[in-house]
């Protein structure tokens, strides 16, 4: 069959461009098929945004790739019809589907990294979609390149395209796979998770700048995220899919304001961008309301070794007490776990004579039993901090004292205590686990490497953990490839928790992971704080999910602080323009949710 002959005229806004009809998606696998899609119909007229939600594995992502052709190998379409234009896809010859992709239905995937060909130059990868599709000639497809990239807001976009992905931060790439997306005025875009790894301000950027470029081309977009605050502010119809099927929508502020489905219910209450929005104070608000409280119950007293202090009135900054505080009641003076003067981390730079400095002159304290967040952009120094925290990098100057002591003369036996009294949990929870050892072997590892106890207590040690990060006993004998992600996140929890520390180092420790199961980690690491009387030192560019479980907040920039106080303080009365720039980016900060 020979592709049929089309024309690129875009239809009347309003008219009815994409129309999928009770489609179902199998997978084979060696344990048999899996029905990943089911039943599924929905519709996206000419110029609309759609959004479709859900948590991974719940079809969105594979809906998404049967209408634009690219099921994997062992997928297939079993029912159904995907009208594009009125021309039924299900079934049509790969002829065809590659004259339609790129040309009428353009993709925006999720991961930059992997989806961009690291030895190939921007600029190359952009000139192969426009002359495969004939929209450019060897004459004149150097300039149209330029003027693709400008057009997705690259800057210098002539050197840009001149230079290879590992060259660009993450924003950068994503904005060319959107110029790769865009580059051929399609008439649907698909959008993948397009901003899922990127910082606030920066995902704001990208979706402004994807917004303008659509609507000035008419273009349709169909939005896959697991944001529904996200979904709700950019898109004008929410699909909510769950186990593959569509279990709810509709209007997006209708779906936002009154759920209906339990599922889409259990969505709106977990989502981080939600929640902010409703706490957020009037400055941050298209209509003023009254803020409440924030949803973040205090510490309460420790049930091991030492005693979480009573809450306490907050003090405008977390640096060192004044000396005219010092002088004060002392019995009333803050119980600080760590205190942090002028931490200072430069880097050298190889084959340059300037030097990086990634830390300048930080000071900051955590209270006993109580969660300080550090956040900021990529870049800003907050991780460099926390390896520093848990004296992976040795600072360049300034102090860390944990407990009174001062971490970088630490050695020997103190060297060996400390690191059992301050554990991390890292942001990935496919990386940071051995592939290698079962969960009980996981857990066990720290036990064993300090010998604590005797291996019948460890075995006891480990069940009592799984159990306190909710995991069944039968997860012993798996392996992390046998696990979900938030699973594997709670074993990286028990992990940290084996050796009982008073000090968690959580790097971006929810990044990775959809909404719900967010919601039930940090709902757990809340519950433990309370139970053990831990103290959180939390790393994240995540602001939403910054507001629901600290206490304190630092900000930085540049490998500075830039401002300090609890967290009431920093969302309700922010002071530093950087600072507000954050919250104004958190997903659905422009929507005006009823409270």
């Amino acid at each position: 069959m020979e592709p049929m002959a089309r024309t690129h005229e875009r239809p009347a806004a309003g008219a009815p461009l994409l129309q999928v009809r009770d489609v179902a998606v199998e997978f084979q696998t060696i344990d048999g098929p899996v029905h990943a899609v089911e039943a599924v119909d929905l519709d996206l007229v000419a110029g609309e945004t759609l959004a479709i939600v859900g948590e991974s594995g719940s079809g969105k992502s594979t809906t998404a790739m049967a209408v634009i052709g690219l099921l994997p190998g062992n997928g297939k379409i079993t029912r159904g019809s995907i009208l594009f234009e009125g021309e039924d896809l299900v079934g049509a010859p790969e002829s065809v589907l590659r004259t339609i992709r790129g040309r009428s239905i353009g993709l925006v995937p999720q991961d930059p990294m992997s989806n961009l060909n690291p030895v190939a130059k921007i600029g190359t990868q952009i000139a192969e979609t426009l002359l495969a599709h004939g929209l450019a000639t060897r004459r004149d497809v150097d300039r149209k390149v330029v003027e693709t990239l400008a057009a997705a807001g690259l800057p210098n976009a002539e050197e840009r395209a001149k230079q290879y992905p590992h060259e660009f931060s993450g924003g950068m790439r994503q904005r060319a796979l959107i110029a790769i997306g865009l580059a051929c005025d399609p008439k649907l875009l698909i959008a993948d998770e397009p901003t899922s790894a990127l910082d606030v301000t920066v995902q704001k950027t990208i979706l402004d700048q994807l917004d303008r470029m659509t609507s000035e081309r008419g273009t349709a977009v169909m939005l896959i995220t697991h944001d529904l605050g996200l979904a709700a502010e950019r898109a004008a119809r929410v699909v909510v899919m769950n186990r593959g099927r569509i279990v709810e929508q509709g209007p997006a502020r209708q779906i936002l304001e009154d759920p209906q489905h339990p599922y889409t219910q259990a969505l709106v209450k977990a989502a981080p961008s939600v929640a902010a929005v409703r706490l957020r104070p009037e400055v941050f608000r298209a209509t003023p309301a009254e803020t409440p409280e924030p949803d973040i119950a205090p510490a309460a007293e420790a049930t091991g070794t030492g005693t979480v202090p009573p809450p306490r009135p907050v003090q405008p900054a977390l640096t060192q007490p004044r000396a005219d505080e010092a002088a004060g009641d002392e019995a009333a003076a803050p119980d600080y776990i760590v205190e942090v003067e002028g931490l200072t981390k430069i880097f050298k730079v190889r084959g340059s004579k300037e030097d990086f400095a990634a830390v300048q002159d930080v000071s900051f304290a955590i209270p006993r039993g109580e969660t300080v967040a550090i956040v900021g952009e990529s870049g800003s120094g907050k991780t460099t901090t926390a390896r520093m925290m848990l004296r992976v990098y040795e600072p360049t100057s300034g102090s860390i004292r944990f407990d009174g002591q001062d971490v970088a003369t630490l050695k020997g036996a103190d060297l060996k205590q400390f690191r059992q009294r301050v554990q991390p949990i890292f942001q990935d929870p496919y990386s940071s686990l051995n592939p290698m050892f079962s969960i009980e072997r996981i857990i066990s590892e720290p036990l064993d490497f300090y010998k604590r106890g005797s291996s019948k207590e460890r075995a006891a040690r480990v069940r009592q953990l799984l159990d306190d990060v909710a995991l069944p006993e039968s997860m012993l004998r798996r392996y992390p490839s046998e696990l979900s992600g938030g699973q594997r996140q709670r074993v990286a929890i028990a992990r940290a928790l084996a050796l009982s520390p008073d000090l968690i180092v959580c790097d971006e420790p929810v990044s990775a992971l959809d909404v719900l199961v967010q919601d039930q980690v940090l709902t757990l690491l809340r519950d433990l704080q309370r139970e053990y009387g831990l103290s959180y030192l939390f790393i994240s560019h995540d602001l939403a999910v910054v507001r629901l479980i600290s206490d304190y907040v630092c900000v930085m920039k540049d490998g500075q602080l830039v401002e300090a106080a609890s967290s009431e303080e920093i969302f309700t009365n922010a002071r530093d323009p950087y600072t507000r720039r954050l919250l104004a980016s958190i997903p659905g900060n422009e929507l005006d949710i009823a409270v």
